[in-house]
């Protein structure tokens, strides 16, 4: 659209359905490339993407070419759809319903990448759901928690 510009940046995390560890660490590389395209195909910047076996990460440069929900269904969708042509798990994969979405401002983007491309580190020392949490308080989202992602305890 002309004379409209944005300057937004937003980290988006979901899990996968019942938080199982289920994103096989030999297949990061691809699922972050085809993210990426994912990304990129709806006209976003990507900056940063890192997964873990049971939860994804990724900051965008946000453009104006569509809604973060409508961005989020199609990303989440057609990547799970992805994962299950390529039978990387044995049943059906899925990724769980909902996702966070955190803003920050342009002098936060180096602090906010390294955050994103350390997660293996940073989860040898904090659970997703302390991430998580830890998340939605640093943003000061109000949440209910019957609606966060469903936990499973080991």
């Amino acid at each position: 659209m002309a004379n409209t510009y944005t300057q937004i940046y937003l980290q988006f995390v979901f899990s996968v359905k019942g938080r199982q560890n289920l994103i096989p660490q030999a297949h990061n590389d691809e699922l972050q490339k085809y993210i990426t395209g994912l990304i990129q195909n709806r006209k976003q910047k990507l900056l940063a993407i890192n997964n873990v076996p049971d939860h994804i990460h990724f900051l965008v440069g946000f453009g104006t070419t569509m809604s973060i929900a409508d961005f989020m269904e199609e990303v989440k969708s057609v990547s799970s759809r992805f994962i299950n042509e390529k039978h990387w798990v044995n049943g059906k994969f899925e990724w769980q319903r909902g996702y966070g979405a955190f803003s920050y401002s342009h002098s936060q983007i180096d602090r906010v990448v390294k955050y994103i491309l350390n997660q293996q580190i940073h989860h040898l020392r904090k659970t997703f759901r302390e991430e998580y949490l830890d998340l939605l308080k640093k943003s000061e989202v109000n949440y209910d928690e019957q609606y966060l992602f469903e936990w499973i305890e080991a």
